[in-house]
């Protein structure tokens, strides 16, 4: 009898190929290879609907024929290595890059790409946030006040119009009359304080100053950082936006580049 790692390594194995694991049996001889393909494809059909689930906006893209056998593709290359299923589909907009028949569509893996980051924002650990009190502490000390962001805060930074791609193909969106998809877009990705995931346009300057403020510099420094990529640039905006969703969580003393 295999090991308990044996036999579960030789049973995903199978699951992925046309042999079957070690003790499967059926009362029927003749039918054990039959009912497995059967246990193999309803295995298959749950993880494309898993997968469907996280990029929703993929599959209307593609069609849902179309991302159906896309996902078995994926399957094979990248099977799920933990039970959560939520922590799976991380390198399928690298898979969607690398997919030659979608090589006419190279904005799908930005799109992606947001639909990856707002499941993890959804998932990301709670936090308090941090009250009117300490804002007005921090707006008084800006060349020594850093802010602290919720650990559901990300940054894409996409080549294509990933944002308004996404947008558009939401169930009650009415689609715009035309749309250039080669536009580059920022975009903040947050859940907010009502445990609702919100998706944001970025300026210029923005993911510059979000950016320096992970790395723990002062909102001083911060707004420099993103003054060198918009001149201009007032983090004013995106700090109040931020506040307003609950998406800080502290105003700690922050460095200052040497």
């Amino acid at each position: 009898m295999p090991a308990h790692a044996e036999l579960t390594a030789a049973f995903r194995s199978a699951l992925a190929s046309d042999a079957l694991p070690p003790g499967v049996t059926a009362r029927d001889p003749t039918e054990t290879v039959r009912r497995f393909a059967v246990y193999r494809n309803n295995v298959a059909h749950s993880l494309a609907r898993a997968l469907a689930a996280r990029f929703p906006v993929i599959e209307r893209l593609l069609g849902a024929q179309f991302f159906a056998a896309l996902a078995r593709e994926f399957l094979t290359a990248h099977p799920p290595v933990s039970p959560m299923l939520f922590r799976w589909g991380e390198a399928f907009p690298g898979f969607l890059h690398s997919f030659p028949p979608l090589a006419d569509y190279p904005y799908l893996p930005d799109v992606a790409r947001l639909e990856w980051l707002r499941g993890e924002a959804y998932h990301a650990p709670d936090a308090s946030a941090a009250g009117p009190a300490q804002l007005a502490q921090a707006a008084q000390e800006p060349a020594a006040r850093g802010a602290r962001l919720h650990p559901s805060v990300r940054i894409l930074q996409a080549d294509y119009a990933a944002l308004t791609i996404w947008q558009a193909n939401q169930p009650e969106a009415v689609p715009p009359a035309e749309l250039d998809a080669g536009i580059p877009e920022s975009v903040l990705i947050l859940r907010d304080a009502a445990d609702q995931v919100r998706v944001l346009p970025l300026r210029t300057g923005d993911p510059a100053f979000l950016q320096a403020l992970m790395h723990g510099a002062t909102l001083l420094a911060a707004a420099e950082a993103a003054l060198r990529h918009q001149p201009g640039h007032d983090p004013g905006p995106l700090l109040l936006t931020l506040a307003q969703a609950g998406a800080i969580t502290a105003f700690p003393y922050g460095k200052t580049p040497q």
